[in-house]
Protein backbone atom coordinates (compact mmCIF):
# COMPACT_ATOMS: atom_id res chain seq x y z
CA UNK A 1 0.00 0.00 0.00
CA UNK A 2 2.66 2.49 0.81
CA UNK A 3 4.56 1.44 -2.06
CA UNK A 4 1.42 2.37 -4.14
CA UNK A 5 0.92 5.62 -2.68
CA UNK A 6 4.48 6.54 -3.11
CA UNK A 7 3.66 5.57 -7.34
CA UNK A 8 0.68 8.10 -6.81
CA UNK A 9 2.87 10.49 -5.39
CA UNK A 10 5.12 10.14 -8.17
CA UNK A 11 2.39 10.66 -10.40
CA UNK A 12 0.93 13.12 -8.84
CA UNK A 13 4.03 15.82 -9.06
CA UNK A 14 4.56 14.80 -12.52
CA UNK A 15 0.94 15.74 -13.50
CA UNK A 16 1.22 19.09 -11.55
CA UNK A 17 4.28 19.83 -12.57
CA UNK A 18 5.50 22.77 -14.97
CA UNK A 19 3.89 20.72 -18.35
CA UNK A 20 0.76 20.79 -16.70
CA UNK A 21 1.07 24.34 -15.06
CA UNK A 22 2.37 25.99 -18.28
CA UNK A 23 -0.51 24.21 -20.50
CA UNK A 24 -3.16 25.51 -17.98
CA UNK A 25 -1.55 29.45 -17.87
CA UNK A 26 -0.48 29.17 -21.81
CA UNK A 27 -3.91 28.20 -22.79
CA UNK A 28 -5.10 31.27 -21.13
CA UNK A 29 -2.55 33.86 -22.26
CA UNK A 30 -3.10 32.25 -25.31
CA UNK A 31 -6.87 32.93 -25.12
CA UNK A 32 -6.77 35.99 -24.06
CA UNK A 33 -4.74 37.52 -26.89
CA UNK A 34 -6.70 35.77 -29.48
CA UNK A 35 -9.59 37.26 -28.01
CA UNK A 36 -7.76 40.88 -27.76
CA UNK A 37 -7.96 40.85 -24.11
CA UNK A 38 -11.82 41.73 -23.93
CA UNK A 39 -12.00 39.28 -20.99
CA UNK A 40 -9.89 42.37 -19.32
CA UNK A 41 -11.37 45.06 -20.81
CA UNK A 42 -15.09 44.14 -20.32
CA UNK A 43 -14.47 42.95 -16.08
CA UNK A 44 -16.62 45.90 -15.31
CA UNK A 45 -19.52 45.18 -17.18
CA UNK A 46 -19.11 41.91 -16.27
CA UNK A 47 -18.99 42.10 -12.01
CA UNK A 48 -22.02 44.95 -12.74
CA UNK A 49 -24.34 42.50 -14.36
CA UNK A 50 -22.95 39.59 -11.47
CA UNK A 51 -24.17 42.22 -8.72
CA UNK A 52 -27.38 43.24 -10.69
CA UNK A 53 -31.21 42.47 -9.63
CA UNK A 54 -31.38 41.14 -13.28
CA UNK A 55 -29.01 38.13 -12.70
CA UNK A 56 -31.19 36.95 -9.34
CA UNK A 57 -34.12 36.24 -11.62
CA UNK A 58 -34.42 33.87 -14.94
CA UNK A 59 -34.70 36.16 -18.43
CA UNK A 60 -37.37 36.71 -20.30
CA UNK A 61 -36.82 34.73 -23.58
CA UNK A 62 -33.94 32.44 -22.82
CA UNK A 63 -33.74 28.46 -20.92
CA UNK A 64 -32.33 27.13 -17.79
CA UNK A 65 -32.66 25.68 -14.63
CA UNK A 66 -31.83 28.60 -12.25
CA UNK A 67 -30.99 32.02 -12.24
CA UNK A 68 -27.75 33.29 -13.62
CA UNK A 69 -26.46 34.67 -10.26
CA UNK A 70 -27.26 30.97 -8.30
CA UNK A 71 -25.44 29.30 -11.48
CA UNK A 72 -22.02 31.52 -10.33
CA UNK A 73 -22.88 30.62 -6.78
CA UNK A 74 -22.84 27.19 -7.43
CA UNK A 75 -19.98 27.04 -9.29
CA UNK A 76 -17.71 29.40 -6.35
CA UNK A 77 -19.16 27.07 -3.75
CA UNK A 78 -17.32 24.59 -5.44
CA UNK A 79 -14.08 26.49 -5.75
CA UNK A 80 -14.04 28.96 -3.17
CA UNK A 81 -12.57 25.97 -0.65
CA UNK A 82 -9.99 25.16 1.30
CA UNK A 83 -7.46 26.61 -1.29
CA UNK A 84 -8.39 29.80 -0.34
CA UNK A 85 -6.97 29.71 3.38
CA UNK A 86 -4.72 26.46 3.47
CA UNK A 87 -3.65 26.96 -0.33
CA UNK A 88 -2.21 30.27 -0.37
CA UNK A 89 -0.64 29.73 3.21
CA UNK A 90 1.62 26.80 1.48
CA UNK A 91 2.35 28.68 -1.60
CA UNK A 92 3.42 31.56 0.71
CA UNK A 93 5.72 28.83 3.18
CA UNK A 94 6.79 26.83 0.01
CA UNK A 95 7.29 29.59 -2.87
CA UNK A 96 7.58 32.34 -0.78
CA UNK A 97 5.09 35.67 -0.07
CA UNK A 98 6.05 35.85 -3.78
CA UNK A 99 3.83 33.53 -4.69
CA UNK A 100 0.44 35.72 -4.25
CA UNK A 101 2.11 37.77 -7.20
CA UNK A 102 1.81 34.61 -9.21
CA UNK A 103 -1.07 33.52 -8.18
CA UNK A 104 -3.03 37.08 -9.50
CA UNK A 105 -1.33 37.02 -12.70
CA UNK A 106 -2.30 32.93 -13.01
CA UNK A 107 -6.24 34.56 -11.94
CA UNK A 108 -5.75 37.32 -14.42
CA UNK A 109 -5.14 35.14 -17.55
CA UNK A 110 -7.54 32.33 -15.95
CA UNK A 111 -10.54 35.02 -16.79
CA UNK A 112 -10.19 34.49 -20.19
CA UNK A 113 -9.94 30.47 -19.75
CA UNK A 114 -13.25 30.44 -17.44
CA UNK A 115 -15.50 32.71 -19.76
CA UNK A 116 -14.16 30.25 -22.83
CA UNK A 117 -15.51 27.09 -21.04
CA UNK A 118 -18.46 28.40 -19.70
CA UNK A 119 -19.28 29.52 -22.92
CA UNK A 120 -18.94 26.90 -24.83
CA UNK A 121 -20.71 24.87 -22.47
CA UNK A 122 -23.67 27.01 -22.49
CA UNK A 123 -23.66 27.16 -26.19
CA UNK A 124 -23.84 23.30 -26.46
CA UNK A 125 -25.95 22.20 -23.91
CA UNK A 126 -29.11 19.76 -24.26
CA UNK A 127 -32.05 19.15 -22.60
CA UNK A 128 -31.89 15.74 -20.88
CA UNK A 129 -34.90 13.44 -20.63
CA UNK A 130 -36.40 15.11 -16.90
CA UNK A 131 -36.54 18.79 -18.93
CA UNK A 132 -33.13 19.65 -17.01
CA UNK A 133 -30.35 21.16 -18.47
CA UNK A 134 -27.40 19.23 -18.91
CA UNK A 135 -23.85 20.62 -20.10
CA UNK A 136 -20.03 20.86 -19.72
CA UNK A 137 -16.76 20.58 -21.64
CA UNK A 138 -18.04 17.12 -22.46
CA UNK A 139 -20.76 18.10 -24.51
CA UNK A 140 -19.06 20.81 -25.77
CA UNK A 141 -16.17 18.03 -27.21
CA UNK A 142 -18.98 16.01 -28.46
CA UNK A 143 -20.93 18.42 -30.46
CA UNK A 144 -18.58 20.96 -31.18
CA UNK A 145 -14.82 19.88 -32.28
CA UNK A 146 -14.73 19.26 -36.09
CA UNK A 147 -13.94 15.08 -35.73
CA UNK A 148 -16.65 13.50 -33.75
CA UNK A 149 -14.62 10.41 -33.06
CA UNK A 150 -11.78 12.25 -31.23
CA UNK A 151 -14.38 14.71 -29.66
CA UNK A 152 -16.28 11.87 -28.25
CA UNK A 153 -13.14 10.01 -26.81
CA UNK A 154 -12.09 13.27 -25.15
CA UNK A 155 -15.69 13.90 -23.88
CA UNK A 156 -15.62 10.56 -22.36
CA UNK A 157 -12.25 10.80 -20.90
CA UNK A 158 -13.41 14.43 -18.82
CA UNK A 159 -16.29 12.77 -17.65
CA UNK A 160 -14.63 9.87 -16.31
CA UNK A 161 -11.42 12.11 -14.46
CA UNK A 162 -14.64 14.67 -13.27
CA UNK A 163 -16.60 11.83 -11.89
CA UNK A 164 -13.47 10.47 -9.79
CA UNK A 165 -12.14 14.04 -8.84
CA UNK A 166 -15.63 14.68 -7.26
CA UNK A 167 -15.28 12.04 -4.64
CA UNK A 168 -11.82 13.05 -3.77
CA UNK A 169 -11.04 16.85 -4.28
CA UNK A 170 -15.02 17.75 -3.93
CA UNK A 171 -15.53 15.03 -1.01
CA UNK A 172 -13.20 13.69 0.86
CA UNK A 173 -10.97 16.09 0.95
CA UNK A 174 -12.96 18.66 1.91
CA UNK A 175 -14.96 16.55 5.02
CA UNK A 176 -11.48 15.36 6.48
CA UNK A 177 -10.66 19.50 6.09
CA UNK A 178 -14.04 20.52 8.36
CA UNK A 179 -13.48 17.44 10.82
CA UNK A 180 -9.88 18.68 11.29
CA UNK A 181 -10.63 21.86 11.67
CA UNK A 182 -13.63 21.79 13.97
CA UNK A 183 -12.24 19.07 16.38
CA UNK A 184 -8.48 20.93 16.49
CA UNK A 185 -10.43 24.41 17.23
CA UNK A 186 -13.39 22.88 19.12
CA UNK A 187 -12.70 19.67 20.37
CA UNK A 188 -15.38 18.10 18.06
CA UNK A 189 -15.66 14.18 17.87
CA UNK A 190 -15.18 13.84 14.04
CA UNK A 191 -17.41 11.20 13.79
CA UNK A 192 -20.25 13.23 14.94
CA UNK A 193 -18.98 15.54 12.25
CA UNK A 194 -18.86 12.65 10.29
CA UNK A 195 -22.51 11.96 10.35
CA UNK A 196 -24.03 15.90 10.50
CA UNK A 197 -22.42 16.17 7.36
CA UNK A 198 -23.31 13.15 5.73
CA UNK A 199 -27.06 13.89 6.83
CA UNK A 200 -26.57 17.54 5.78
CA UNK A 201 -25.38 16.76 2.90
CA UNK A 202 -28.16 14.30 2.07
CA UNK A 203 -30.72 16.81 2.69
CA UNK A 204 -29.33 19.28 0.59
CA UNK A 205 -27.74 17.00 -2.95
CA UNK A 206 -31.12 14.75 -2.84
CA UNK A 207 -32.85 18.11 -3.87
CA UNK A 208 -30.69 18.33 -7.38
CA UNK A 209 -29.71 21.59 -8.83
CA UNK A 210 -32.33 23.69 -7.78
CA UNK A 211 -32.00 22.91 -4.06
CA UNK A 212 -28.10 23.34 -3.99
CA UNK A 213 -28.21 26.53 -5.79
CA UNK A 214 -30.57 27.78 -3.23
CA UNK A 215 -28.35 26.93 -0.44
CA UNK A 216 -25.26 28.20 -2.51
CA UNK A 217 -27.11 31.63 -3.21
CA UNK A 218 -26.66 32.52 0.36
CA UNK A 219 -24.03 30.63 1.91
CA UNK A 220 -21.36 31.42 -0.66
CA UNK A 221 -21.93 35.23 -0.43
CA UNK A 222 -22.40 35.07 3.62
CA UNK A 223 -18.95 33.07 3.85
CA UNK A 224 -17.04 35.12 1.59
CA UNK A 225 -18.17 38.47 3.45
CA UNK A 226 -17.46 37.08 6.37
CA UNK A 227 -14.34 36.14 5.93
CA UNK A 228 -13.34 39.16 3.68
CA UNK A 229 -14.63 41.11 6.75
CA UNK A 230 -12.38 38.90 9.12
CA UNK A 231 -9.44 39.62 6.87
CA UNK A 232 -9.81 43.66 6.67
CA UNK A 233 -9.77 43.83 10.47
CA UNK A 234 -6.87 41.71 10.89
CA UNK A 235 -4.90 43.77 8.48
CA UNK A 236 -5.71 46.77 9.64
CA UNK A 237 -5.16 45.59 13.30
CA UNK A 238 -1.66 45.62 11.26
CA UNK A 239 -1.83 48.30 9.03
CA UNK A 240 2.49 49.67 10.00
CA UNK A 241 3.35 46.49 8.89
CA UNK A 242 1.46 46.24 4.91
CA UNK A 243 3.68 48.59 3.05
CA UNK A 244 6.47 46.48 4.09
CA UNK A 245 4.53 43.32 3.55
CA UNK A 246 3.59 44.14 -0.09
CA UNK A 247 7.29 45.46 -0.75
CA UNK A 248 8.37 41.95 0.58
CA UNK A 249 5.56 40.26 -1.95
CA UNK A 250 6.71 42.06 -5.01
CA UNK A 251 10.71 42.18 -4.03
CA UNK A 252 10.66 37.98 -3.26
CA UNK A 253 8.16 37.80 -6.46
CA UNK A 254 11.06 38.81 -9.10
CA UNK A 255 13.92 38.04 -7.27
CA UNK A 256 16.22 35.97 -9.51
CA UNK A 257 18.05 34.78 -6.22
CA UNK A 258 16.80 33.05 -3.11
CA UNK A 259 15.88 35.94 -0.49
CA UNK A 260 14.61 36.50 2.55
CA UNK A 261 14.33 37.80 6.19
CA UNK A 262 12.18 41.17 7.73
CA UNK A 263 8.49 39.91 7.86
CA UNK A 264 8.99 36.49 6.38
CA UNK A 265 11.30 35.61 8.67
CA UNK A 266 13.41 32.21 7.50
CA UNK A 267 11.28 31.74 4.44
CA UNK A 268 13.84 32.12 1.52
CA UNK A 269 12.75 31.72 -2.03
CA UNK A 270 13.75 32.42 -5.72
CA UNK A 271 11.47 33.38 -8.38
CA UNK A 272 11.31 30.25 -10.04
CA UNK A 273 9.54 28.96 -6.34
CA UNK A 274 7.24 31.94 -6.40
CA UNK A 275 6.19 31.13 -10.00
CA UNK A 276 6.33 27.24 -9.34
CA UNK A 277 3.92 27.27 -6.07
CA UNK A 278 1.92 30.72 -7.33
CA UNK A 279 0.70 29.42 -10.03
CA UNK A 280 -0.22 25.61 -8.77
CA UNK A 281 -1.84 27.26 -5.48
CA UNK A 282 -3.66 29.64 -8.21
CA UNK A 283 -4.70 26.95 -10.69
CA UNK A 284 -6.06 24.51 -7.99
CA UNK A 285 -7.94 27.51 -6.29
CA UNK A 286 -9.83 29.10 -8.87
CA UNK A 287 -10.19 26.12 -11.57
CA UNK A 288 -10.04 28.24 -14.22
CA UNK A 289 -9.25 25.98 -17.29
CA UNK A 290 -10.22 23.09 -15.06
CA UNK A 291 -13.50 22.46 -16.75
CA UNK A 292 -15.88 22.25 -13.97
CA UNK A 293 -17.47 25.37 -13.72
CA UNK A 294 -18.78 25.14 -16.79
CA UNK A 295 -20.77 22.10 -15.46
CA UNK A 296 -22.52 24.81 -13.64
CA UNK A 297 -22.79 27.55 -15.74
CA UNK A 298 -25.10 25.10 -18.04
CA UNK A 299 -27.88 25.14 -15.73
CA UNK A 300 -28.32 29.22 -16.08
CA UNK A 301 -31.05 30.65 -17.49
CA UNK A 302 -30.17 32.41 -20.37
CA UNK A 303 -30.89 34.45 -23.65
CA UNK A 304 -26.72 34.26 -24.56
CA UNK A 305 -24.24 32.07 -23.97
CA UNK A 306 -21.75 34.81 -23.85
CA UNK A 307 -23.72 36.92 -21.22
CA UNK A 308 -23.69 34.04 -18.77
CA UNK A 309 -20.19 33.54 -19.69
CA UNK A 310 -18.93 36.74 -18.51
CA UNK A 311 -20.88 36.37 -15.27
CA UNK A 312 -19.19 32.99 -14.46
CA UNK A 313 -16.01 34.39 -15.71
CA UNK A 314 -15.73 36.51 -12.27
CA UNK A 315 -16.28 33.68 -10.11
CA UNK A 316 -11.91 33.81 -11.02
CA UNK A 317 -12.15 37.26 -9.83
CA UNK A 318 -13.60 36.73 -6.52
CA UNK A 319 -12.39 33.76 -5.63
CA UNK A 320 -8.44 34.18 -6.54
CA UNK A 321 -8.27 38.11 -6.69
CA UNK A 322 -10.57 39.27 -3.67
CA UNK A 323 -10.33 36.25 -1.17
CA UNK A 324 -6.95 35.03 -1.72
CA UNK A 325 -5.79 38.47 -1.60
CA UNK A 326 -7.21 38.83 1.59
CA UNK A 327 -5.68 35.76 3.52
CA UNK A 328 -1.90 36.88 1.48
CA UNK A 329 -1.76 40.16 2.81
CA UNK A 330 -3.01 38.88 6.20
CA UNK A 331 -0.23 36.15 6.48
CA UNK A 332 2.37 38.88 4.68
CA UNK A 333 1.11 41.86 7.49
CA UNK A 334 1.40 39.71 10.20
CA UNK A 335 4.92 38.90 11.04
CA UNK A 336 3.85 34.77 11.57
CA UNK A 337 5.15 33.77 8.60
CA UNK A 338 8.38 31.74 8.71
CA UNK A 339 7.95 31.92 12.67
CA UNK A 340 8.20 28.97 14.83
CA UNK A 341 4.68 27.39 15.85
CA UNK A 342 5.28 26.21 19.33
CA UNK A 343 2.65 23.80 19.16
CA UNK A 344 4.96 21.62 16.47
CA UNK A 345 8.41 22.61 17.01
CA UNK A 346 8.53 23.63 12.90
CA UNK A 347 7.37 26.68 11.13
CA UNK A 348 3.53 27.67 10.85
CA UNK A 349 2.40 26.39 7.67
CA UNK A 350 -1.11 25.19 5.79
CA UNK A 351 -4.16 25.96 8.10
CA UNK A 352 -2.19 26.86 11.45
CA UNK A 353 0.08 29.86 9.14
CA UNK A 354 -3.32 31.44 8.57
CA UNK A 355 -5.24 31.26 12.24
CA UNK A 356 -1.86 32.50 13.35
CA UNK A 357 -1.90 35.35 11.34
CA UNK A 358 -5.65 36.41 12.67
CA UNK A 359 -4.51 35.41 15.92
CA UNK A 360 -2.49 38.18 16.02
CA UNK A 361 -5.15 40.97 15.84
CA UNK A 362 -8.24 38.89 17.07
CA UNK A 363 -6.50 36.56 19.69
CA UNK A 364 -8.43 33.69 20.15
CA UNK A 365 -11.07 34.51 18.16
CA UNK A 366 -9.07 34.28 15.59
CA UNK A 367 -8.37 30.50 15.11
CA UNK A 368 -12.15 30.48 15.76
CA UNK A 369 -13.10 32.76 12.99
CA UNK A 370 -10.56 30.62 10.52
CA UNK A 371 -12.11 27.20 11.54
CA UNK A 372 -15.65 28.29 10.77
CA UNK A 373 -14.31 29.36 7.58
CA UNK A 374 -12.64 26.40 6.66
CA UNK A 375 -15.73 24.52 7.43
CA UNK A 376 -17.95 26.44 5.38
CA UNK A 377 -15.83 26.82 2.19
CA UNK A 378 -15.18 23.22 2.05
CA UNK A 379 -18.93 22.03 2.62
CA UNK A 380 -19.80 24.64 0.07
CA UNK A 381 -17.40 22.86 -2.24
CA UNK A 382 -18.89 19.30 -1.51
CA UNK A 383 -22.35 20.90 -2.41
CA UNK A 384 -20.80 22.62 -5.93
CA UNK A 385 -18.29 19.28 -6.74
CA UNK A 386 -21.35 17.04 -6.21
CA UNK A 387 -23.09 18.56 -9.04
CA UNK A 388 -19.88 19.11 -11.28
CA UNK A 389 -19.49 14.44 -10.46
CA UNK A 390 -23.32 13.98 -11.31
CA UNK A 391 -23.54 15.82 -14.57
CA UNK A 392 -20.08 13.71 -16.00
CA UNK A 393 -21.79 10.73 -14.55
CA UNK A 394 -25.15 11.32 -16.14
CA UNK A 395 -23.13 11.54 -18.94
CA UNK A 396 -21.56 8.60 -18.73
CA UNK A 397 -24.62 6.61 -18.32
CA UNK A 398 -26.16 8.25 -21.27
CA UNK A 399 -29.05 9.91 -18.80
CA UNK A 400 -30.18 10.41 -15.65
CA UNK A 401 -32.03 7.55 -14.63
CA UNK A 402 -29.32 6.98 -11.98
CA UNK A 403 -28.58 9.88 -10.72
CA UNK A 404 -30.14 9.43 -7.19
CA UNK A 405 -27.39 6.65 -6.82
CA UNK A 406 -24.96 9.01 -7.28
CA UNK A 407 -26.17 11.65 -5.02
CA UNK A 408 -27.01 9.18 -2.36
CA UNK A 409 -23.39 6.80 -2.47
CA UNK A 410 -21.82 10.62 -2.64
CA UNK A 411 -23.18 11.96 0.83
CA UNK A 412 -22.04 8.67 1.63
CA UNK A 413 -18.79 8.83 1.26
CA UNK A 414 -18.93 12.26 3.00
CA UNK A 415 -18.50 10.21 6.38
CA UNK A 416 -15.52 8.38 4.98
CA UNK A 417 -13.50 11.54 4.36
CA UNK A 418 -14.74 12.97 7.81
CA UNK A 419 -13.08 10.43 9.87
CA UNK A 420 -10.33 8.96 7.83
CA UNK A 421 -7.61 10.26 6.26
CA UNK A 422 -7.27 8.29 2.72
CA UNK A 423 -4.04 9.62 1.38
CA UNK A 424 -4.02 7.29 -1.86
CA UNK A 425 -7.55 8.52 -2.18
CA UNK A 426 -6.52 11.81 -2.05
CA UNK A 427 -2.90 11.68 -4.39
CA UNK A 428 -5.17 9.72 -6.54
CA UNK A 429 -8.44 12.00 -6.66
CA UNK A 430 -5.38 15.12 -7.21
CA UNK A 431 -4.06 13.16 -10.62
CA UNK A 432 -7.96 12.69 -11.70
CA UNK A 433 -8.03 16.84 -10.98
CA UNK A 434 -5.29 17.32 -13.45
CA UNK A 435 -6.39 14.71 -15.97
CA UNK A 436 -9.88 16.47 -16.47
CA UNK A 437 -8.39 19.67 -17.74
CA UNK A 438 -6.17 18.07 -20.55
CA UNK A 439 -8.95 17.54 -22.53
CA UNK A 440 -10.68 21.22 -21.38
CA UNK A 441 -7.30 22.85 -22.57
CA UNK A 442 -6.99 20.91 -26.02
CA UNK A 443 -10.68 21.49 -26.88
CA UNK A 444 -11.05 25.28 -25.73
CA UNK A 445 -7.13 25.72 -28.47
CA UNK A 446 -8.65 24.01 -31.05
CA UNK A 447 -12.09 26.01 -30.47
CA UNK A 448 -10.60 29.09 -29.75
CA UNK A 449 -11.71 30.40 -33.05
CA UNK A 450 -14.91 30.29 -32.05
CA UNK A 451 -14.50 32.08 -28.68
CA UNK A 452 -13.19 34.95 -30.14
CA UNK A 453 -15.69 35.30 -33.12
CA UNK A 454 -18.40 34.82 -29.70
CA UNK A 455 -17.22 37.23 -28.01
CA UNK A 456 -17.04 39.93 -30.81
CA UNK A 457 -20.81 39.69 -31.94
CA UNK A 458 -21.84 40.16 -28.20
CA UNK A 459 -19.22 43.07 -27.98
CA UNK A 460 -22.00 45.61 -29.16
CA UNK A 461 -24.81 44.33 -26.38
CA UNK A 462 -21.83 45.50 -23.91
CA UNK A 463 -20.71 48.57 -25.15
CA UNK A 464 -24.26 49.74 -25.51
CA UNK A 465 -24.55 49.06 -21.33
CA UNK A 466 -21.70 50.53 -21.25
CA UNK A 467 -23.67 53.93 -22.75
CA UNK A 468 -20.47 53.73 -25.67
CA UNK A 469 -23.20 52.78 -28.16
Amino acid sequence: MEKLNDILVSVDDFVWGPVMLVLLVGTGIFLTVRTRFLSWRNLGYAIKRTLSRDSRKKTTGGEGDVSPFAALTTALAATIGTGNIVGVATAMVSGGPGALVWMEICAAFGLTSKFSECMLAIKYREVNEKGEMAGGPMYTMKKGLPNKTFGAVLGWLFAFFAVVASFGIGNLTQANSISEALNGTFGFDQKIVGVVLTILALVIIVGGIKTISKVSSVVVPFMAVFYVIGGIIVIIGNIANLPAGIVMIFKMAFSVKAVGGGLCGTITASMMNAIRYGFARGCFSNEAGMGSAAITASAAHTDDPVRQAYINMTGTFWDTIVVCTITGLCIASSGVLGQINPATGEIYKGAALTMAAFETVMGKAGPVMVSVGIALFAFSTILGWEYHGEKAFEYLFHGPRFNMIYRILFSLVVYAGATTTLEIAWNFSDIANALMAIPNLICMLIMSKEIAEEMRRFQPEVLRAKGKL
